[in-house]
């Protein structure tokens, strides 16, 4: 009888252990999808078509989305904003080049992102 007590406690204590790992490691991917993204604008944005652009704003909405699911320290939410301000930069970049603009009223769409950062881009 003890035995099967204590194999069911150890069954449960590695699952404990199994959840805990995995739910870190998916709070860091989650920075990591966003610092990846904001390195993809960094490099390639200058080139992006209207639909390159739309796909643009598809991801980084989904890697806030997914990032605003985890609670992170004050140094995480730093790196965070960081790398946010950085997608920010380089899509006002791209609004000032009047791409975004050219279809389906992308541009519209990228000013509300920035107005969230708070970001106003002259025209």
């Amino acid at each position: 009888m003890r035995k099967k007590v204590k194999k069911v406690l150890m069954g449960l204590a590695l699952i404990v252990a199994m959840l805990t790992v995995s739910s870190c490691a998916t709070r860091e991917s989650a920075i990591n999808d966003l610092e990846r993204f904001s390195y993809e604008l960094r490099d390639n944005s200058q080139y992006y078509t209207a639909r390159k652009w739309r796909r643009a704003i598809d991801k980084f909405g989904s890697i806030r989305r997914e990032i605003s699911r985890h609670d992170y320290t004050v140094a995480e939410r730093q790196r965070i904003g960081k790398l946010e301000g950085d997608c920010a930069r380089y899509m006002v970049r791209g609004a000032k080049d009047g791409v975004m603009n050219s279809v389906f009223g992308l541009g519209s769409e990228i000013q509300g992102i920035l107005d969230a950062f708070g970001v106003k881009v002259k025209e």
